[in-house]
């Protein structure tokens, strides 16, 4: 994993100035090249191929191309035997890359499994040519104002250059109704993200961006024993791909079905992988509420035998650690896991320089509760008026009222109200010259326009799961998986996000996936033996972490106090922003999650706005 910097003019200092401010992404190397209208720059994370030669700016053997390449290719060595005519001098990912590029030129990306973002420079053509991977695992952001453009791994890196910092207020309103910045809009004007499965090409001043891969509505799978057979087979390859690494690996263990399988798989294939590592919390109540990921991830490693390590996150880890972590981030982001994922990747790093995780299992298939409570949605609408009635009373008997609302919902609206922070929040908290609540309503309205009506009524659930793994998991997720890794230079891989299992899921019917308050039916049943017993019928929780009861308690209550005293004027209803801290710390509501968005933001805006 590494980090990757360019632009479309010459200028040294610039260019080391972007290596050096993204140098903890790649300790091992730092290379740039120039040309009269090109500085690429790249700091590598040593993975394949440990050698010199390996290093980055990279040419081709006849010096016509330069990459510069962030990421992992998973099935070079079959690339590289069908690119036998190419004279390789690596043993590197980077140089098939090249190798294909010069090949199949644009096409190239397709023959592509692997996590990537990297950018080839034709010196012949003086064309410049940048790709994102398949699912969005790998970031690329860029600056374009019609003649400059700037490209990188991470966005302070582009302020480096004298452009505007003006905040793009479609995005800050996005952000606070999701919690995170959907691409292709960035926290900047004139700064954007490039979609995943999209290349982009410069030339003459000319960008032209192109979808290159999208999963295809087809067929669905004949019986649930092909396609239980489609899912291991195709997990078992990408689990064997993945393993590959000159350097050590290890597994980041949560108490789930999805890395205990991943687990799994990988004491199957290379039995001398044996680290894990997993988070607990300080807490003096409620331990087993906070602690159930990690007592459970305990049994899986026992059950294994792995070297297993269990890092305890106190309050005062959060208070030293929080402005470095949100200047990681690099965008505004309001998920507080962040700060375990920094912590955990913090201690992995001392060991390891890979580690395999189990992110994507809920989205592909339909593990999360949303989904299930979604799909029981879409049955009470199509109850006899009796029948609703009946199951209105027992959402009330069992204290489930704030559902109600949900039950009448459908499409975008049923969307935003299961992954939408409330209007009447958010218009709390930004002025009202600065609130434009259908931003975030259009954006997923243009989304779910794509499907066919007769699909948004039929299975909204696909459809759910199919805006989570575009939106949610790509922009919220993944990209706080690898702010947080690379902050430390950890490469982490993610196996169930292998683009082939995503085109799998798609073929597989929503019943197959989901039944009552059950999900990832199939994907369990496709791995019985690593269903280990204390994991079999456990359902699907949430990542908890103590923060709203933190929030509550010194020193982390004075230091966001200061922090959402500071938040700047023109945006934000100060005195409003105090009512619902105050609120919260009397315990009347639970406001952590636009509180945390508001402290996330109040330190990002000082450190980099």
């Amino acid at each position: 994993m590494c980090a990757i910097n360019g632009f479309n003019f010459k200028d040294e200092k610039l260019i080391q100035e972007m290596n050096q401010i993204t140098r903890h992404r790649g300790p091992d190397h730092t290379g740039t090249f120039f040309d009269a209208e090109i500085s690429l720059g790249h700091n590598r994370l040593s993975i394949i191929d440990l050698s010199e030669r390996a290093n980055q700016p990279m040419s081709s053997f006849d010096g016509k191309h330069i990459i510069v390449f962030n990421g992992e290719i998973y099935n070079f060595q079959e690339l590289k035997k069908a690119l036998s005519d190419y004279p390789f001098r690596t043993k590197s990912d980077t140089e098939v890359i090249l190798a294909s590029y010069k090949k199949w030129g644009n096409e190239c990306v397709k023959k592509l499994n692997g996590i990537f973002a990297f950018a080839i420079w034709d010196r012949q053509k003086k064309e410049l040519f940048l790709a994102r991977d398949h699912i969005g695992i790998k970031p690329l952001y860029y600056f374009w104002d019609g003649k400059k453009f700037i490209f990188s791994s991470e966005l302070k890196a582009i302020l480096r250059h004298n452009i505007s910092r003006r905040i793009d207020l479609e995005a800050l309103n996005h952000y606070f109704y999701l919690s995170y910045i959907p691409q292709p809009l960035a926290i900047f004007q004139n700064i954007k993200k490039l979609p995943p499965a999209h290349w982009m090409k410069l030339k003459n001043k000319n960008l032209e961006i192109k979808k290159y891969w999208e999963i295809e509505d087809r067929k669905n799978f004949s019986s649930i024993r092909e396609a239980k057979t489609e899912i291991r087979s195709t997990l078992e390859d990408s689990v064997k791909k993945q393993i590959i690494s000159d350097r050590p690996v290890g597994v980041f263990l949560s108490g789930g079905v999805d890395s205990s399988i991943i687990l799994g798989l990988i004491r199957k294939f290379a039995p001398d992988i044996t680290k894990t590592y997993t988070t607990s919390f300080k807490v003096e109540v409620e331990q087993e509420k906070f602690n159930t990921d990690s007592i459970l991830a305990a049994k899986t490693a026992q059950h294994y035998g792995t070297e297993h390590y269990e890092l305890l996150i106190g309050v005062e880890d959060i208070c030293k650690n929080l402005e470095k972590i949100v200047w990681h981030l690099d965008e505004p982001n309001a998920n507080h896991t962040a700060l375990a994922m920094y912590l955990l990747s913090k201690q992995a790093a001392k060991d390891v320089k890979v580690v395999l995780g189990g992110d994507g299992g809920d989205e592909l298939f339909g593990g999360y509760p949303r989904y299930s409570f979604s799909r029981l949605i879409s049955q009470y609408q199509k109850m006899p008026l009796f029948s609703r009635k009946g199951f209105e009373l027992f959402l009330r008997l069992t204290s489930k009222e704030k559902y109600i609302e949900k039950l009448s919902s459908a499409g975008a609206r049923r969307f935003a109200s299961f992954m939408f922070t409330k209007d009447k929040l958010v218009s709390q908290i930004l002025k009202p010259e600065i609130c434009q609540p259908s931003v975030t309503k259009e954006y997923f309205e243009s989304f779910f326009q794509n499907y066919p009506p007769e699909i948004l009524k039929s299975d909204f659930e696909k459809i759910f799961m199919d805006a989570d793994r575009q939106t949610w998991l790509v922009d919220d997720s993944l990209m706080r998986t690898d702010r947080m890794s690379m902050a430390h230079a950890l490469e982490v891989r993610v196996p169930i996000l292998d683009y082939r299992l995503a085109e799998i899921s798609q073929k597989i019917p929503t019943d197959w996936k989901i039944k009552g308050k059950n999900g990832k039916i199939i994907f369990r049943q496709a791995f019985p033996e690593y269903l280990l017993p204390h994991l079999a019928n456990k359902p699907k929780t949430g990542w908890f972490t103590p923060m709203a009861k933190w929030l509550r308690e010194e020193p982390l209550k004075s230091m966001a106090m200061d922090i959402l005293d500071s938040l700047p004027d023109e945006y934000f209803q100060k005195d409003e922003i105090k009512k619902i801290f105050i609120n919260h710390l009397n315990g009347k509501v639970y406001n952590l999650n636009i509180l945390w968005s508001l402290i996330s933001f109040g330190i990002w805006y000082d450190k980099m706005g």
